[in-house]
C-alpha cells in the first residue's frame, strides 16, 4: 500500500498580466514542476481584480508567494529568478513530504 502523497496549496499574488507577473507565474510553474512534480496546488490571485484577497494576506508587494498548506508565514517577493534561494527561503524540504 502506497502512502498518499502531501500536496501544498500555493498562492500566487500578481498584479494584473504586466511582463514581470507573466515571468514570475512561468517561472514558478516551471520551478515547481520540475521539483515537485504535481505535488502542489497553485491559485493564481490578480490583487487588481481582488484586492481584499491581497489584504487578508497582508501584500504589499507582487508578485507574493504564500503557501496556504501546510500553513507557514513566510512569503516569498519576487520573481523566483534565483531557484536555490526560493527553495531555501520557502523551506519546502522540511516537513512537507517532497
Amino acid at each position: 500500500m502506497t502512502m498518499p502523497q502531501k500536496v501544498s496549496i500555493l498562492k500566487l499574488y500578481v498584479a494584473g498580466t504586466t511582463q514581470l507577473s507573466i515571468r514570475a507565474l512561468k517561472k514558478l510553474n516551471t520551478l515547481l514542476e520540475q521539483e515537485f512534480q504535481g505535488s502542489y496546488a497553485l491559485k493564481v490571485i490578480d490583487v487588481i481584480k481582488n484586492p481584499q484577497l491581497a489584504e487578508k494576506d497582508k501584500i504589499c508587494a507582487t508578485p507574493t508567494l504564500v503557501r496556504e498548506q501546510p500553513p507557514s508565514s513566510t512569503k516569498f517577493v519576487g520573481d523566483f529568478s534565483c531557484p536555490e534561494n526560493f527553495l531555501l527561503y520557502m523551506d519546502f524540504g522540511k516537513g512537507l513530504g517532497f
